[in-house]
C-alpha cells in the first residue's frame, strides 16, 4: 500500500485554489541529470517547511520521468502532489505549527 499522498487525496476545489497560489511562483527546486539526491529533497524539505506550497522544475538534463519523480518527491517529502503541468511540479505541505494556506472545506 502507498503512503505517497497524491492528487487523489485534494478534493478538485482544493486543487484549484493550490494551484491559482502556485501560478505565479517561480521554481525554487531543480531536478537535474543526477535525479531525486538526498541533497534535493532535504532543499525540497526545508523550501516547503518555509513556504508551504513549493514549485519544483524537472530539468532537461533529467532523464526521469516528471510523472515519476512528482509521485517521488511527495513520498520522500511527504507533501501534497498537487499538479504536474510541463516539466513544472507543485507540491505542498502545511506547516506543521503554524499554516499559512488555508485549503477551501471540501
Amino acid at each position: 500500500m502507498s503512503t505517497t499522498k497524491s492528487t487523489s487525496n485534494l478534493n478538485p476545489k482544493q486543487r484549484r485554489h493550490l494551484k491559482g497560489l502556485g501560478h505565479h511562483l517561480n521554481a525554487i527546486v531543480t531536478v537535474g541529470k543526477d535525479g531525486i539526491s538526498d541533497t534535493v529533497v532535504s532543499a525540497l524539505e526545508e523550501a516547503l517547511l518555509q513556504h508551504e506550497l513549493v514549485k519544483v522544475r524537472v530539468g532537461n538534463s533529467s532523464e526521469l520521468d516528471r510523472h515519476e519523480v512528482a509521485e517521488e518527491l511527495a513520498k520522500r517529502s511527504k507533501s501534497w502532489l498537487t499538479s504536474v503541468l510541463g516539466k513544472t511540479i507543485l507540491l505542498y505541505k502545511a506547516h506543521p505549527d503554524k499554516p499559512v494556506i488555508k485549503l477551501p472545506k471540501k
